[in-house]
């Protein structure tokens, strides 16, 4: 650890590993507030450009995002000869992959409350022209106060007005189509993503399936959204369009994160809350990954 961090915080135990380096539970020197430190190796990426720009990237994206209620806040950045230290807010709750695999399905109410938070996060990247390109559960954490925090950044990409990024990055089931065909894209990807979550919180499965990666890219380049009867009879027409309009291929017609905000079921009084699940069965803040 860094002379400058171990002077600031008080670095604890260790809460996950990944391929560059750990994430500790910290303590601010002076208060004793807890915070996550993860902790880069820069050893590990030296001879990767790619690697490098991505994890330098990260802490330069959340410092331009912070502070904002639904993004994961990053409070400083320290470095030495070997090692990136990012302090984070920490999140003690589980993210929203555990969420959905602890129950069936979600009701609208319930996923109603998840989405509204989340669009929220997508829109303000969206506005200070950050395009996410990895929304999927992993990366959705909740607080202690059950809050909806949107994190990991270490595949964004900074996007001007109209200009197109390109590169296959996402998981395979949220990836949008254009990504996966190898098109120039913009931030409406984002939106697919989110949609690809909102079609699973309500179905219990996602919208385009296979058994492996290819399989599943050649089904979200078909883009073809179903709506099985024994599942979605019982939702309403509002959410049914609201996805439509998130998993549509042709980007010109799909919505924006703001549309999205603005559609009449986003607007609807929710009502329902989400259960965190138990503590034990919770991950740790920032898994590098």
């Amino acid at each position: 650890m860094s002379e400058a961090l171990n002077r600031d915080y008080r670095v604890s135990e260790e809460l996950g590993k990944g391929r560059f380096g750990v994430v500790f539970k910290a303590y601010l020197s002076n208060s004793g507030e807890p915070f996550a430190v993860k902790s880069i190796d820069k050893r590990l990426i030296a001879d990767d450009s790619v690697d490098r720009q991505c994890l330098y990237n990260e802490a330069k994206v959340m410092q331009l995002l912070s502070p904002n209620p639904h993004v994961l806040r990053i409070f400083h950045v320290y470095e030495d000869e070997c090692f990136l230290h990012i302090v984070l807010e920490l999140c003690n709750g589980s993210d929203l992959y555990q969420r959905i695999a602890a129950r069936t399905v979600f009701s609208e109410a319930e996923a109603n409350v998840v989405m509204r938070p989340l669009m929220e996060a997508i829109a303000h990247c969206h506005h200070l022209g950050i395009v996410h390109r990895d929304i999927k559960p992993d990366n959705v954490l909740f607080n202690d106060w059950n809050e909806l925090k949107l994190a990991d950044f270490g595949s964004a990409e900074f996007i001007d007005d109209g200009q197109l990024i390109s590169g296959v990055v996402g998981t395979p089931y949220y990836v949008a189509p254009e990504v996966v065909a190898g098109r120039h894209y913009d931030e409406k990807v984002d939106v697919w993503s989110a949609g690809v979550i909102l079609y699973i919180m309500l179905a219990g499965f996602p919208p385009f399936y296979g058994d492996s990666a290819p399989e599943i890219f050649e089904a979200v380049l078909r883009a073809n959204v179903r709506f099985p009867t024994r599942v979605f009879n019982s939702l309403s027409p509002e959410v049914k369009d609201l996805l439509r309009r998130m998993l549509s291929k042709d980007v010109i017609r799909r919505f924006s994160a703001e549309q999205v905000l603005g559609h009449p079921w986003m607007a609807g009084e929710g009502g329902g809350e989400i259960r965190p699940v138990a503590v034990e069965e919770a991950r740790p803040v920032a898994v590098i990954s």
